[in-house]
């Protein structure tokens, strides 16, 4: 049996700001965000000041072993269409490939289906970043578009793939997907 791996997602406070400035900052990072410039501490502000108070917006910190690791968000939260869209990164490359990424996917896709009571979750995944694309597919997303020369990096035009998944998508797989984490030390819910 596989020892219980302690993860978790916890809000995001203004306490966090410099942390994720930090991160949002690194070029691991930095290299699948759609900007990519560097981002300054008055520009990070204001983003703080609007985001940990829009209620279309939810920001969580990822902790491993009780250490900050990551971040989560859901943005455009509509109640009144039932749906919403997502992104998280890994900041931390030591938890990189340890599951930590398909915690926080079934995590935030239970949220969203469950507390949230919402019908659609999305996302859109930089089209060269095919190992994040492809885990989202593992866990019951669907390719719905590829947005062409969707988002300009490094002064060159980027395709996107967008990706949705509905609640009874989710509902069909959701049992094997707790299996898989179960499998690999993780409990969630």
């Amino acid at each position: 049996m596989t020892d219980p791996v302690d993860a978790g997602l916890r809000l995001a406070t203004f306490a966090d700001a410099a942390m994720m400035l930090a991160w949002r900052n690194q070029p691991e990072v930095a290299r699948w965000m759609y900007s990519d410039h560097l981002i300054t501490p008055e520009e990070h502000g204001r983003f703080m000041a609007s985001a940990l108070v829009d209620p279309a917006r939810r920001y969580w910190i990822i902790e491993l072993q009780g250490e900050p690791v990551g971040l989560a968000n859901l943005v455009d939260i509509s109640p009144e269409n039932r749906k919403c869209s997502w992104a998280y990164y890994l900041a931390s490359p030591s938890v990189r490939g340890k599951g930590v990424g398909a915690f926080v996917e079934v995590w935030v896709i239970d949220h969203v289906f469950g507390a949230l009571g919402l019908n659609k979750l999305c996302c859109e995944v930089l089209v060269e970043n095919e190992a994040v694309w492809k885990m989202h597919e593992s866990f019951g997303f669907q390719r719905e578009a590829l947005y062409r020369a969707h988002v300009w990096k490094g002064g060159e035009p980027r395709d996107v793939v967008g990706l949705g998944l509905l609640a009874r998508d989710w509902a069909a797989v959701r049992e094997a997907s707790l299996a898989r984490l179960r499998a690999r030390g993780f409990e969630v819910g």
